[in-house]
């Protein structure tokens, strides 16, 4: 898991460019090639820092200014510390506060959550906190949510996944997908993951994977194998359909967020009742 090894410490001992030869292309403008610096950029903007972890605030796509905002981050970066396997949190109250980022991490001020709506760390690895604020009221702000994906990801997309606790952008591409993958007690189905490039660290846990060409959230990010370990915390290890395992050290992952649309309440709630919702139950 990428949470803050200080945190995590804490909580165990509670429980190129080509070359062009001579061929002459078209002239691009200064202006034009500003602009395509900027899009490439890393950027901060839309993420949250937390005392332990990584996070950012969302937006789904039916959501409204006058809507409470949502800050997702991980399971595992929950303050009243990770659920256990097959544990299901829901609108349990919180007093979180978090940091509004701009895009060169710099804060833009401070909000509090009133619920955690949602947290698991089954099948997925993801924390779910309603706000005091609306989403009108941070973008007064200066500070733009992130809009939310309701797709699966697609193997070979660019992603940055920028991390509020560190102030820092790693970039990589998906390399595949993982049927299982297992930490010490925990399962996480259809895993994403990262090429090497991506060496998350730990703080780094609850960070949006954000698709780089269209700025989407499309996942979160949640672990790594640090030592070459099989299974155990802090070095997961990848199950096939056939119970085949394999250790990958250095291969950090992401977690599946995109069916958290599904369980969509009005208000940008979570409702578990909802026909279709694949998200786990209590």
């Amino acid at each position: 898991m990428r949470i803050s090894r200080k945190a995590l410490l804490a909580l165990v001992s509670a429980a190129a460019l080509a070359t062009i030869g001579a061929t002459t292309l078209p002239a691009t403008s200064h202006v034009d090639t500003v602009a395509a610096e900027a899009a490439a950029a890393p950027s901060l903007a839309g993420t949250v820092a937390l005392n332990n972890c990584s996070g950012s605030i969302i937006r789904f796509a039916t959501s409204q200014d006058t809507d409470k905002a949502v800050m997702m981050t991980n399971g595992h970066c929950l303050e009243s510390g990770m659920p256990g396997a097959g544990q299901v949190i829901v609108n349990k109250p919180s007093t979180r506060s978090a940091t509004l980022l701009n895009a060169t991490g710099g804060s833009l001020g401070t909000v509090k959550a009133t619920s955690i709506m949602y947290g698991t760390m089954t099948d997925t690895d993801v924390a779910l906190y309603q706000l005091s604020s609306t989403y009108a009221q941070i973008k007064a702000l200066k500070f733009e949510a992130l809009p939310f994906s309701a797709s699966h990801p697609t193997d070979g997309t660019l992603i940055d996944i920028p991390s509020g606790y560190w102030k820092k952008t790693y970039q990589c591409g998906i390399e595949g997908f993982v049927y299982q993958l297992k930490e010490g007690a925990w399962t996480w189905k259809d895993s994403i993951r990262y090429g090497m490039e991506c060496q998350a660290e730990h703080g780094s846990s609850g960070s949006p994977i954000v698709d780089r060409a269209t700025r989407t959230v499309i996942g979160i990010n949640n672990t790594g194998n640090d030592e070459g370990q099989r299974c155990t915390v802090n070095n997961p290890c990848e199950v096939d359909q056939a119970g085949n395992v394999k250790v990958d050290k250095g291969r950090s992952y992401g977690e599946q967020t995109y069916q958290i649309n599904g369980c969509l309440g009005a208000g940008s709630t979570i409702d578990l009742n909802k026909a279709g919702c694949t998200l786990a139950k209590p």
